[in-house]
């Protein structure tokens, strides 16, 4: 069976990672005009490196949790298609493979918004790190900007037998439209433990947390012959 899965916020978080939208989550604590667009890297490149230079060392002291090894079990037993909002390699780290990164990778670095020659790195990026003349800027996708993995991840969407949506408002476009990609009689199960406004009568809602819903639904999809 081909599982297409959408993770969010809400599944890092589980892992120590401050979520954007959140009380007392990232934003805050700073602007989304001061650090996540590109007038904010034009105007003050300092603090935007500040602030995912921060968010690079969080993710790399953070670990998998229990719903990001799930995920990775579930690979085990059918084809599975991680899409993610997320900056982190959680997923990496716990396992998975086939993930697609729509907003970018924080351990990874780049020098305009339209190239797709990404660098591997692991400490900070500093004012005059340059590749090929031009200054190193986070990989990531800031408001405003184009998401380039986009059109990669609906073709993905549209092979889903089923999708599943975990620790995301589907408040963030164009990835929440990805569940209007997926087939008319593709089952839909969101994990989320907060009120979602989703009109589909194949949606099945699972109001918990991802490190309690996760493992159960994994539990459930992985056939009974393989779990004896």
């Amino acid at each position: 069976m081909n599982i297409v899965i959408l993770t969010g916020a809400g599944i890092s978080a589980e892992s120590g990672l401050g979520t954007f939208r959140s009380s007392g989550g990232l934003w805050e604590k700073f602007k989304i005009e001061d650090v996540a667009t590109p007038m904010a890297w034009k105007k003050n490149p300092q603090l935007v490196l500040n602030f995912y230079n921060e968010r690079r060392k969080q993710c790399k002291l953070a670990k998998p949790n229990k719903a990001h090894l799930a995920l990775a079990e579930l690979a085990n037993y059918h084809n599975v298609s991680i899409i993610t909002q997320n900056i982190d390699d959680l997923h990496e780290r716990a396992g998975s493979r086939n993930i697609t990164h729509l907003h970018g990778e924080i351990l990874k670095a780049k020098t305009s918004e339209l190239t797709r020659e990404y660098y591997h790195i692991e400490k900070d990026i500093k004012l005059g790190d340059f590749n090929n003349g031009k200054q190193l800027r986070p990989h990531v996708v800031w408001f405003g900007e184009a998401v380039p993995e986009m059109d990669n991840a609906e073709e993905i969407a549209v092979t889903a037998d089923l999708f599943i949506v975990i620790g995301t408002s589907l408040n963030v476009y164009p990835a929440a439209n990805l569940i209007n990609h997926i087939k008319k009689d593709c089952p839909l199960i969101l994990i989320d433990p907060n009120e979602l406004n989703i009109e589909n009568s194949n949606a099945r809602i699972i109001k918990v947390n991802a490190t309690v819903g996760v493992p159960l639904l994994v539990k459930e999809l992985i056939p009974q012959k393989k779990r004896d």
